[in-house]
C-alpha cells in the first residue's frame, strides 16, 4: 500500500506559477512510476504528466508541455510537479498517482491522493 499527500495548490492570478508536491509514504517510492492528472469541474479526470521510477524519463500531455515540469527526489519520497505561465482553463483539482506501470492512462496507476485544487484567475 502507498499513501499519497499532495499539496502545494492554491490560488494564482494567470501567467503565474505554483509548485505541487505529492508525499509518499508505505512501500517503496522508486519502484513507482509516479503521474499527475487533473479534474475541471463537470470534465473527466485527465492526465497532466508522468515520471519513471528513476525519474530519467517524463512525459507531458500537449497541453502542459513547455509549461509544467515533473521531478521527484527519491530520497525525499517525493514527486513535484512545477507550473509555470498558468492559465485559467489550468484550474482543477489535482492528483497525483503512483503505479507499476505508470504512462498516461489512469489503469497505469495503483495509487491516488485526495487531490490539491489549483485555481488560476483571468
Amino acid at each position: 500500500q502507498v499513501q499519497l499527500v499532495e499539496s502545494g495548490g492554491g490560488l494564482v492570478q494567470a501567467g503565474g506559477s505554483l509548485r505541487l508536491s505529492c508525499a509518499a509514504s508505505g512501500r517503496t517510492f522508486s519502484n513507482y512510476y509516479m503521474g499527475w492528472f487533473r479534474q475541471a469541474p463537470g470534465k473527466e479526470r485527465e492526465f497532466v504528466a508522468a515520471i519513471s521510477w528513476s525519474g530519467g524519463r517524463t512525459t507531458y500531455a500537449d497541453s502542459v508541455k513547455g509549461r509544467f515540469t515533473i521531478f521527484r527526489d527519491n530520497a525525499k519520497n517525493t514527486v513535484y510537479l512545477q507550473m509555470k505561465s498558468l492559465k485559467p482553463e489550468d484550474t482543477a483539482v489535482y492528483y497525483c498517482a503512483a503505479g507499476r506501470s505508470g504512462g498516461s492512462s489512469r489503469n497505469g496507476y495503483d495509487y491516488w491522493g485526495q487531490g490539491t485544487q489549483v485555481t488560476v484567475s483571468s
